[in-house]
């Protein structure tokens, strides 16, 4: 874990996590060679590659329901009254994000937007390293509550593993177009459809470095969400935090994989120091410290600012994932925050309870995209068209100023569209 007392050593970290986003050129190379594999030979591709990466030969690549019915019965009731609890407020906190169209009228006509959802959309949810049923609900209900009516979603089961978790999760949204496959291939096939699996309009979800990059490259034959990379935590600290909880909170992120980024800045020197101490002694106890520590050890960092302004100006800069505000009047830093994907504030707002519970997408912006990326949401499934309605007499005092901006950047025909329009002298149409 760095100690960071100055500039100079906060700017060669800031550059390290920079680097952290980077795309190996190899990678790409790959990633662009499955692409192109899939849109040329379609499911031939994806069986081979699936048989390839997950070590299954599949004939046919839909999960059933009565497969999906079958493990998802294999979960506790524990489980199951969880998820349940998770969907409500998810739910709940969503359709809170619902657009409407709107119009109106001035003395031209009438102007407005229309909103539509999204005709079909593929969700993509890892199942490689871990398996996420928080990422199905997080991904389908949006997509739902936004009125997306085809919904496909895509999850490898590497070696032929089912996750009954996941299968729960699938069954309570109700989504029945299941696809057992992952990777880029995944992405392919939703981007560019196969023999079996429809093209989408849009994909959306997580995943390793290989999902990334296809997304980022198939992006304009289909939109996608963000390009999401490792996770992020940056909790910001007085003298009033409790050291227990940051640390606990800095290790839920590190856990994750060793290029995840965990992060504490604060004013206080003495909090630095228990904070420090308290993560060996918490790390010790976790089942996945090989990998926390390695996080840690890459992409962690405890900064010690001279004033609260300086510590925002860095979180400015690294526009994290998840920021976590613990210190004696958390709302009151709310103004000095101009990036975060998603903002915890007091140290019972735990980035965790985010994660599953609380109603807020965890699909969030990464790798400092929370400059201009949004977390996940309603808004992320619709689309909106402009709507211009005008009268005749509205057309005619709009008409000469445009045909003159038309003439000024050369383009005639553009003109012409309104000259013939003023020259036209039958009745119809008057108003």
């Amino acid at each position: 874990m760095r100690q960071i007392r100055s500039e100079y050593e906060f700017n060669e970290f800031y550059e390290v996590l920079k680097r952290r986003g980077e795309f190996d050129v190899e990678i790409l190379a790959t990633v662009t060679k499955i692409l192109q594999g899939v849109k040329e030979r379609g499911d031939a591709e994806v069986r081979e590659l699936t048989r390839l990466f997950d070590g299954i030969t599949l004939d046919s690549f839909r999960l059933s329901q009565d497969t999906v019915d079958e493990y998802a019965a294999r979960v506790d009731d524990a489980f199951l009254e969880a998820l349940k609890m998770a969907h409500r407020r998810i739910n709940v906190y969503h359709h809170k994000q619902v657009e409407s169209s709107w119009n109106f009228s001035d003395s031209h006509g009438v102007l407005g937007q229309v909103i539509r959802p999204l005709r079909r959309v593929g969700l993509y949810v890892p199942g490689g390293k871990a398996a996420y049923p928080s990422t199905v609900l997080m991904n389908a209900i949006a997509a739902q509550v936004a009125g997306v009516r085809e919904i496909a979603l895509c999850v490898p089961t590497p070696h032929g593993e089912i996750n009954p978790h996941v299968m729960a999760a699938i069954k309570l949204t109700g989504i029945t177009e299941v696809y057992r496959i992952g990777g880029a291939q995944a992405i392919a096939a939703m981007a560019f459809g196969t023999e079996s699996i429809k093209g989408v309009d849009k994909i959306v979800g997580p995943g390793n470095i290989y999902v990334a990059l296809a997304k980022k490259l198939v992006f304009g034959t289909v939109d996608i969400d963000m390009i999401a990379g490792p996770s992020e935590i940056l909790i910001v600290a007085d003298q009033s935090a409790n050291p227990v909880f940051i640390a606990a909170d800095l290790l839920s992120q590190a856990e994750h994989d060793e290029m995840a980024s965990s992060v504490l800045i604060t004013t206080s020197e003495a909090l630095a120091q228990s904070v420090t101490e308290e993560l060996q002694r918490q790390l010790a106890a976790l089942t996945r410290k090989e990998i926390a520590s390695a996080s840690l050890s890459a992409f962690g960092a405890i900064v010690v600012v001279d004033s609260t302004e300086r510590a925002f100006d860095y979180v400015n800069r690294i526009a994290p994932e998840h920021l976590e505000i613990m210190t004696e009047e958390p709302e009151h830093t709310l103004p000095l925050i101009q990036n975060a994907g998603a903002i915890f504030l007091g140290q019972w707002s735990a980035e965790v309870i985010g994660d599953y519970a609380a109603g807020p997408n965890h699909t969030l912006p990464t790798g400092g995209s929370a400059r201009f990326f949004s977390p996940l949401g309603v808004y992320d499934f619709i689309k909106r068209s402009s709507l211009i309605n005008l009268s005749r007499n509205g057309f005619n005092a709009l008409a000469a100023e445009t045909q003159l901006l038309a003439q000024t950047e050369g383009l005639q025909g553009h003109a012409n569209a309104v000259r013939v329009r003023r020259e036209d002298i039958s009745p119809e149409g008057n108003g």
